[in-house]
């Protein structure tokens, strides 16, 4: 029984932020230009009643271009973070990574074990939360989240994408909405 229970404390669903929780309009800074992806919160409430932390984990190269500040960044995630409540839901965390090898300016150009396809964001929560990778889901809509995922050992990592003509994506699974990652997670129970 002890075993089952920390097995339940030792999960996340790991979300990519633009293409996953909001709509990707391209370097987002405030709220005016967020719209929430179909069913996400229903996603978040589904996994966080099945025990998963929520964690978000964002490549924000926009930071490090010079288009907006940490400070703008930070503000967005509590205003994010209220709307998840708001819904009934909550994210546990945000990691996030401002740099970027080749179009950072000053201190943001350079390589980072955190930018994604690197798997460090994910491994940071790993670390900060006790998880399980193995018993992790991640849903990313850019080859890189999977990559990230996968190096992260996330055991089930999905590409959230539109398209029918989708890069084969070795054992992985690919879905045009949220609503599969719902019931995926919650045949995990079953």
């Amino acid at each position: 029984m002890a075993q089952e229970m920390t097995d339940l404390k030792s999960r996340a669903l790991f979300l990519d932020r633009d293409g996953v929780i909001n709509v990707e309009m391209g370097y987002t800074s405030r709220p005016e230009e967020i719209k929430f992806v179909d069913r996400i919160f229903e996603l978040a409430r589904r996994a966080q009643k099945l025990h998963y932390k929520i964690v978000v984990v964002t490549n924000q190269s926009g930071i490090g271009r010079g288009y907006f500040t940490e400070d703008d960044f930070t503000g967005l995630t509590r205003w994010m973070n209220e709307q998840f409540i708001k819904n009934g839901c909550s994210i546990d965390a945000t990691y996030h990574c401002p740099f970027h090898p080749t179009e950072g300016i000053g201190d943001y150009r350079r390589e980072s074990n955190l930018r994604k396809p690197n798997p460090g964001m994910i491994l940071q929560a790993v670390n900060d939360f006790s998880l399980d990778p193995s018993m992790c889901v991640l849903i990313g809509d850019r080859l890189s989240d999977i990559a990230a995922g996968r190096a992260a050992g996330v055991r089930h990592n999905f590409l959230l994408s539109a398209k029918t003509d989708v890069e084969e994506v070795e054992k992985e699974y690919v879905v045009s909405g949220l609503l599969a990652v719902v019931d995926f997670i919650s045949s995990l129970e079953g």
